[in-house]
């Protein structure tokens, strides 16, 4: 890591100094002549300033044994043994990525009376399962996840971990890389790895006007967190040949501040992200008449309604509903956009569905750009031919 040393006690006259930098990092404060956080690094100062008043210093990066650390491992977010569906997309990224460095794939499953659960997740190619079975794992408690993870950490030395987006996942994963002195990158929508085991993490930055792409090195293990419905799952295999470890730690380590009293299911309702068939309701939508026509051509296909973000802000529709970067992520079969101009934002949470078919007033519309089938017109003269049509189909 480089940096900026100053000598203070050759500035001789700090105006002329901090004119030196085009981009404002010198400053003079209490007679101090300092480097600010708008610094580029650019060494325009050491170049150009008095000899010997600014001078570049490289810091020394220790390199770690990358060798040490080997695998990539998914952890198992699940509720009393029930699994999350992004546990099972996240294993198929882990065997895509594993296959190209030639590591293993793992699986961390903490809770209780999981044994028999664990067991089914090799038949999705898992190598290992590490199962942490004990009465104080039953309800989520962060202080004793955390120290498992910790413990199977220590133990196996991974490369990579992978953690799904959920409510759990979201605090868990930043709480044991921090332990690490690692980095984790939020919502990734792209991973990558590279011979050296570094693995690519993608995601939108910037409300979603850019792509970043985060590296970690020199860190080990390497963490991402990914949002349901952005991978695939894979199939099935017929003949496992993983097998499941079961660990112990000792109870003193389970110790928690926290104690649960007692535990609601919520209500279960259909998801947006489970639906096959999504009509989304965007700009064009401006009240409940408008939003009505499009339930009526939802409910005619046997699918759900989502909105954007604006129908949300207007009070329209439930937030569960929203797709985008700031709502869900969706991959549904057929994805029907109605009056939705296709700001990245959006995008980001549906462009992976399998047929995407877009209706706008605007021919420049960027929701073309990624649909393959587009009409152009007003949203409330289509949608309801698109209804009599229908009917005329299932009469024939």
């Amino acid at each position: 890591m480089s940096k900026i040393i100053i000598r203070q006690d050759l500035v001789t006259n700090p105006d002329d100094l901090i004119k030196i930098c085009p981009f404002g990092a010198i400053e003079y404060d209490n007679n101090y002549l300092s480097i600010n956080a708008a610094c580029k690094m650019c060494n325009i100062c050491v170049k150009t300033g008095p000899q010997g008043v600014f001078s570049c210093f490289e810091e020394k990066v220790e390199e770690i044994d990358k060798s040490l650390w080997r695998g990539i491992s998914v952890y198992v977010d699940h509720h009393h043994g029930h699994i999350h569906p992004v546990t099972y997309e996240l294993i198929g990224k882990a065997k895509e990525l594993a296959a190209k460095i030639k590591h293993p794939v793992y699986c961390l499953f903490i809770g209780r009376d999981i044994s028999q659960t664990a067991h089914s997740l090799l038949a999705y190619g898992v190598d290992d399962v590490f199962v942490y079975d004990n009465p104080e794992l039953e309800d989520f408690r962060i202080e004793p996840y955390t120290a498992v993870f910790e413990d199977f950490i220590n133990r196996q030395k991974p490369s990579i971990i992978l953690v799904g987006s959920t409510n759990l996942g979201r605090s868990l994963a930043p709480r044991v890389a921090a332990r690490f002195g690692t980095g984790l990158t939020a919502d990734c929508t792209i991973l990558d790895v590279d011979e050296d085991t570094n693995l690519a993490q993608i995601r939108p930055a910037f409300g979603g006007n850019i792509m970043a792409h985060i590296y970690t090195p020199n860190h080990r293990p390497q963490f991402a967190t990914v949002r349901y419905k952005v991978f695939s799952a894979p199939q099935k295999i017929s003949q496992p040949t993983g097998k499941v470890t079961f660990c112990d730690i000792a109870n003193q380590a389970l110790q928690s501040r926290i104690r649960v009293l007692s535990t609601k299911d919520k209500e279960k309702v259909r998801s947006v992200e489970d639906a096959e068939i999504i009509v989304v309701a965007g700009r064009a939508v401006k009240n409940q008449k408008d939003l009505d026509i499009i339930n009526k051509l939802a409910e005619q296909l046997g699918g759900m309604v989502a909105v954007t973000r604006p129908l949300i802000e207007a009070g329209l529709a439930d937030a569960r509903l929203q797709i985008g970067l700031s709502g869900r992520t969706v991959k549904p079969k057929l994805l029907i956009a109605c009056g939705v101009s296709g700001a990245i934002q959006f995008v980001a949470g549906m462009d992976k569905a399998d047929v995407i078919f877009a209706i706008n007033n605007d021919d420049n519309a960027p929701i073309f750009n990624i649909a393959h089938y587009g009409i152009v017109g007003d949203v409330f003269e289509i949608v309801p031919r698109l209804m009599e049509l229908l009917d005329q189909s299932r009469q024939m």
